[in-house]
């Protein structure tokens, strides 16, 4: 018998950090610890030496790690990318800040504009113009491109876009200018648009490389400080990430082209769940993801995930389309439904309940985890009910605290409200399943997908908990709740296929 190999999957989320190991001879192993989220790679390499160690295999078996991960969404979300500036065509350096007509409401004057991520005084033209035809109307003025690059570097820019009119037509300029910007100026991070997303529509194009730029140094040094514990602890197999299409991209493509793994990790699940569907004949169904963070859903129809080629981010009007900037790239259409497990429950200023949108996080945890957690979440509502057993949270590896969880309740819901406790943690639940079953009609609908007609496969570490509700309010006839459904993302990642992305 040959050399036992492992293939290693992982997904950084938001509260969990999961990971599944395949093993060449045909065993499997799962294994789920909570997430660093000041240092996500610090769970990584902890997850890894424990999952090896229960197999009794080092660093050296691994043949791959495929990775998926939330950084990239929340590097966004969080307004924590780098400090980016952009170089355009002479005249085009407000194409970023005019945009399109797009509102997020009809007839309303007032609404404001998402920020671009490019302040003004940083967006620079040099001088060049590429006609529509891909022919040379003004040769680029080199000169100009290297004052740019000094005037941004005065200005302690870390990473700059490159995006030229007409470049999808012809790039030579802009390779060009990109070249001269690398060469001149090594700590100066560039993206060119011919390189992310070479098509026509100059907004679209520009906010896309945009986006790219200002991922960058985060996401570098995120993929480059895993990269070398990995090699440190000897690992001498490939790192592949999944992209957000569902595919995967080597960690060279991922450290270049960020903006093509933004919310990477979740769409290892669809994938995980369209093999499924596959494979007990159910080529329409409904992906439910159920996290520690939010709760996400996709759609399966004909076998095949729905995917969209054009996302909006740094939404300022929640789900609002025309209210964020518009990325254009292959992604899996998952819309975020509701909140997760580890979202707060409070009372509102009507005397109402409200999930979310704020969360515990994993630091310091729903009150049931006995980290110094106080306020009562949707995870303290299910152990209250009894959905949770305390004594095999992680499969026993993690002790709930019960009687945590009912004072975190009782104190913020229940008293408050005059419930008694079952009510409140009963108000909590329902209160989700409500929210959750409202955006899947809504989403169905747009898109004109049967959801009556389909199966519900719900997954994440709180998605069975919640699925038969959620479904029997959706009239839909069934649901599969699959093995390991709470490590399903990082499951889908071992099947999930090659990406386009080069």
């Amino acid at each position: 018998m040959g050399k036992r190999t492992v293939q290693i999957a992982c997904d950084i989320g938001g509260t969990f950090t999961d990971l599944v190991a395949q093993v060449s001879d045909g065993q499997a192993h799962v294994r789920k610890i909570p997430s660093t989220p000041t240092s996500p790679g610090q769970a990584v390499i902890k997850g890894l030496q424990q999952l090896l160690g229960d197999l009794h295999l080092s660093f050296s078996d691994v043949t791959e790690v495929v990775h998926g991960t939330t950084v990239g969404s929340n590097i966004i979300l969080q307004k924590q990318g780098g400090k980016t500036g952009l170089i355009t065509t002479q005249g085009f350096r407000d194409v970023l800040e005019i945009g399109r007509i797009r509102t997020p409401t009809m007839f309303d004057v007032a609404w404001d504009k998402p920020v671009p991520l490019v302040p003004r005084r940083y967006r620079l033209e040099v001088v060049e113009r590429m006609g529509a035809d891909g022919e040379i109307v003004v040769p680029l003025n080199e000169a100009s491109v290297i004052a740019a690059g000094a005037r941004l570097m005065e200005e302690g820019i870390e990473t700059t876009a490159v995006c030229f009119l007409h470049s999808c037509m012809n790039s030579e300029h802009e390779r060009r200018a990109r070249n001269l910007l690398r060469q001149s100026f090594p700590g100066l991070r560039v993206t060119a648009s011919c390189d992310v997303l070479p098509e026509i529509k100059e907004y679209e194009r520009t906010s896309t490389t945009v986006v790219n730029a200002y991922l960058l140094p985060g996401m570098q040094r995120y993929l480059e400080s895993l990269a070398k514990e990995l090699a440190g602890a000897g690992m001498k197999g490939p790192i592949l990430v999944i992209a957000s299409s569902g595919g995967m991209m080597k960690i060279e493509t991922a450290m270049e082209k960020p903006v093509f793994a933004v919310g990477s990790g979740p769409a290892g699940g669809v994938i995980g769940s369209m093999r499924l569907a596959r494979m007990v004949d159910c080529l329409d169904a409904i992906a439910f993801d159920m996290g520690g963070t939010t709760a996400k859903g996709a759609i399966v129809r004909s076998g095949e995930p729905r995917r969209v080629y054009e996302i909006e981010i740094a939404r300022i009007h929640e789900s609002r389309k025309g209210s964020g900037l518009p990325v254009r790239v292959p992604v899996i259409d998952m819309i975020e439904i509701g909140p997760g497990g580890g979202s707060i429950a409070e009372v509102d200023d009507r005397n109402l309940i409200r999930v979310g949108p704020r969360s515990a996080g994993a630091s310091p945890g729903p009150a049931c985890y006995g980290l110094g957690g106080s306020h009562p979440t949707l995870t303290d509502a299910n152990l209250v009910l009894g959905y949770y057993d305390p004594a095999f949270f992680l499969g026993g590896e993690m002790q709930l605290d019960a009687p945590a969880a009912e004072a975190a309740i009782r104190d913020n819901i229940a008293a408050p409200l005059g419930l008694d406790l079952a009510r409140a943690a009963w108000g909590i639940h329902e209160i989700i399943n409500e929210d959750v079953a409202r955006a899947f009609r809504v989403h169905a609908s747009e898109i004109g997908f049967d959801y009556r007609q389909s199966t519900m496969i719900a997954f994440g570490g709180s998605g069975p908990g919640h699925a038969l509700r959620i479904a029997r309010k959706m009239r839909i006839p069934r649901v599969i709740l699959p093995t390991a459904s709470g490590v399903m993302s990082a499951l889908g990642m071992l099947v999930s296929p090659l990406s386009l992305v080069m």
